[in-house]
């Protein structure tokens, strides 16, 4: 028995792997988070930022299990939110922007899919 497989695009309902949701106050507040919004969309065409921690816990519930997200907050509102959605198969990976390492570390070691970013100013 002879033969292929070819998947089509039309077989794909979602081109895209990963989405990237962003989780910060500030978020569409400071021209630099405005620009780095526009660096991202480059990258990745599914962004969604959230300003609310719950509308964003929310949101991220509302997926399919299929999604895959990638998670990124600043470091009080992640604090908050990563122990209620670490555990859903959607979040893949969780980036904490922080500018004090130390205060957060513990979230990242509780947490094996937080990964701390460290700013300095």
């Amino acid at each position: 028995m002879g033969g292929s497989f070819t998947k089509s695009i039309s077989d794909e309902t979602n081109l895209e792997t990963f989405s990237l949701i962003w989780l910060d106050a500030q978020v569409n507040r400071s021209t630099e988070n405005v620009e780095a919004q526009g660096k991202l969309r480059k990258l990745i065409n599914q962004l969604k930022t959230f300003d609310d921690g719950q509308l964003c816990e929310n949101y991220i519930q509302s997926l399919s299990e299929n999604n895959r997200i990638v998670f990124m907050s600043s470091g009080q509102l992640g604090k908050e939110i990563v122990p209620r959605i670490h555990h859903l198969r959607q979040v893949f990976s969780i980036y904490i922007f922080c500018m004090n390492k130390q205060k957060y570390e513990e979230l990242a070691e509780q947490y094996i899919k937080v990964n701390l970013i460290f700013i300095v100013i």
